[in-house]
């Protein structure tokens, strides 16, 4: 996943979570910050109190995205690489962000799931919710999950994002084929 910078354990920058905002709803963002109190002067610099541009990417966030989406943006489970695993797949999209995900199968279910994303936050969102969908399912199961499920799964998202979930369910059925090959 992208990293604006080196970041404590647990924490995000405000970009890092903001990875796939608009950049009109960012330059909106800066321009009231401009023209608000949270600004502060230091000698001739004018600096942002970061908490409070975070609020206002949040709040911007908020009517774009879901909660789900907002929350497995920011707080994705199973995020890494399964050592031997059972089925590996690694896709790029059309967008050019690559998604790979690792299965681990135990009699004909899927036991673990992990994902990594060198993408946007609908990226690693829908890399989220898809291992989480398929953790403890059979693999007939699994592999019948489509896009619109994982659309589903998060609330939805902008149309601009949907192809992110196209990568993720193209991305498990490779996945599962592959692992196919090795049982």
């Amino acid at each position: 996943m992208r990293r604006t910078r080196k970041e404590k354990k647990g924490q995000k920058s405000i970009v890092a979570r903001a990875i796939s905002f608009p950049k009109q709803e960012i330059r909106k963002i800066i321009r009231e910050l401009e023209e608000s109190e949270t600004q502060r002067t230091r000698g001739n610099q004018v600096s942002f109190d970061p908490e409070e541009i975070e609020k206002m990417v949040m709040k911007e966030m908020r009517k774009i995205y879901s909660e789900k989406a907002i929350d497995h943006a920011m707080n994705p489970k199973n995020v890494g690489h399964l050592e031997e695993s059972d089925g590996l797949a690694k896709i790029t999209g059309s967008c050019g962000d690559t998604m790979e995900i690792s299965l681990r199968i135990k009699d004909g279910n899927i036991t673990d799931a992990r994902f990594w994303t060198d993408g946007c936050g609908s990226s690693i969102a829908c890399g989220s919710v898809i291992t989480e969908l398929i953790k403890g399912k059979p693999i007939s199961e699994a592999e019948k999950i489509e896009y619109t499920t994982v659309l589903e799964a998060l609330d939805g998202l902008p149309d601009s994002d949907v192809h992110c979930s196209v990568l993720a369910s193209m991305t498990l059925k490779a996945a599962i084929e592959s692992a196919r090959t090795t049982l």
